[in-house]
Order: C-alpha cells, then structure tokens, then sequence
C-alpha cells in the first residue's frame, strides 16, 4: 500500500543519525568508516542505520573488496517526498469535493422544500409535520426579517399573514426553533448559529 511505503519512508529519516548520514551522502559516496569517523559514532552503528534507510530504499551501496560504499538514492529520496505531499493533499481535496457535493445536495433539497411548500407567488401552503422540512420553511420565512430591528406582535403577526393564515402557529414556531427572541412582546432575530439547523437532520 501507498500508505506503508510513506509511513516506512518517515520512520527511516526519524532518527538524527540517519537524517546526518542522509546530508553527508547526498553530496558525495561515503564508505561506513568514514561515516562513522564524521558522525563521531562506531562503524556497527553506521551499520545498524544503513540498514533501515536501505529498506526504505533511500541509500544505495557498493561493496569495493572489504569496504561498502553509500551514496543517496536521489529517485527514491524524491519521489517519496512526493508521494507524500500527493498523499495528504489528494485525501484533502477528496474531503472539500465530498464536503462541496453533500452542500450541493442539501441545497437541492432545500430549494426542493421551498418549491412543493411555497405557490409561484410566494404563499406558504401547508406547515410541514416533518421537522427537517418545517426548519426549511421557517429559514426561509425569516429571512425576510430584517436581522437587528425588533418588531413588536402585530408587526410579526402582519408579516407571517402575508405568507400563512396561522400566524400564531408560526409565531410560536419561531420562538421554539430560537429563530426569534420575545421579551414582552417584542420579537427580534436570533444570530443565525442559534437557529434550529435542519442541516444536520436526517
């Protein structure tokens, strides 16, 4: 899998030896005595870390008579580097397109609710019994209030008349759903984070 060819690439450069070793090489061939002779540590534990970048692929090596040579694996060192940032940034876009595809949906849905509840001339016919459906409908009542301006009784009771005969039904709706605030018949918006979201609704 990708994903264990990236985590064994980030679990070979975790240890400071082999991120040095990996600097040394990348300029010019080393042998292990050589390393171990700049890095200040003993040839086994040269031996030891080649070991693991070895498996990660990182490093090539050369055996002259007794004495084995390491250079860098430019192509490897690259394209896990790559494949990483591909990785993570793929699954990142996927994510927004998946997140961008279920908004899409819910405002087909949403429009659907207006279009089957509202006439061509803008009446509501029915009250939802369905909650998902009704919060649709009450969203979109109130947002033709206009958001800081507090509207006394009769004011809300003209405006829900002119969409809906049961002004007190929706009235009330308002307030339960906390689209709407009531203190001593004065009605005022909500911030739209307190309204009652149907978003999040089956």
């Amino acid at each position: 899998m990708q994903l264990e060819k990236i985590v064994a690439y980030h679990k070979a450069l975790s240890d400071p030896t082999r991120i040095k070793m990996l600097v040394l090489i990348a300029q010019e061939e080393y042998s292990g005595q050589r390393l171990a002779e700049r890095l200040g540590v003993t040839p086994a534990t040269i031996t030891h870390h080649a070991a693991k970048l070895r498996e990660a692929a990182l490093i090539n090596e050369r055996r002259d008579k007794n004495t084995i040579y390491f250079s860098l694996n430019h192509y490897f060192m690259k394209t896990n580097a790559t494949a990483t940032f591909d990785f993570i940034y793929r699954h990142a876009v996927q994510k927004e397109d998946s997140l961008m595809q279920d908004q899409e949906a819910q405002q087909k849905y949403q429009q659907s609710v207006i279009n089957n509840f509202f006439t061509a001339d803008g009446r509501l016919k029915t009250i939802p019994a369905q909650l998902k459906k009704k919060l649709i409908v009450l969203e979109h009542l109130v947002s033709r209030l206009e958001r800081g301006r507090k509207y006394t009784e009769p004011e809300i009771n003209a405006f829900i008349r002119s969409y809906h005969d049961d002004f007190a039904t929706l009235r009330r709706e308002f307030v339960m759903q906390h689209f709407m605030y009531r203190e001593n018949s004065i009605y005022e918006l909500n911030p739209p984070e307190m309204w009652a979201s149907w978003r999040q609704l089956k």
